[in-house]
């Protein structure tokens, strides 16, 4: 899955129009990052990666570029 795709993946997750996300954005700055994202969010790399995101490495996460390095997705544009 490469860096466009998981974005989509993740607007669609938070439930934001298609192409909101950049990988800039802060976490804090969402109102749809909360406990329910995060776990939707471990699912959804699982799914579509397989890569098991640790919730401890999750929890240091302050960026969406953050949330693509930890699935695995290419973090540059």
């Amino acid at each position: 899955m490469d860096r466009k795709d998981f974005l989509l993946a993740l607007d669609e997750m938070l439930e934001l129009d298609p192409g909101t996300l950049t990988g800039d954005e802060a976490l804090e700055s969402l109102d749809a990052w909360d406990s329910l994202a995060v776990i939707s969010f471990i699912a959804l790399v699982d799914e579509k990666t397989g890569v098991v995101v640790e919730g401890e490495k999750l929890a240091k996460a302050k960026t969406v570029a953050d949330l693509l390095a930890l699935a695995g997705a290419p973090v540059a544009a």
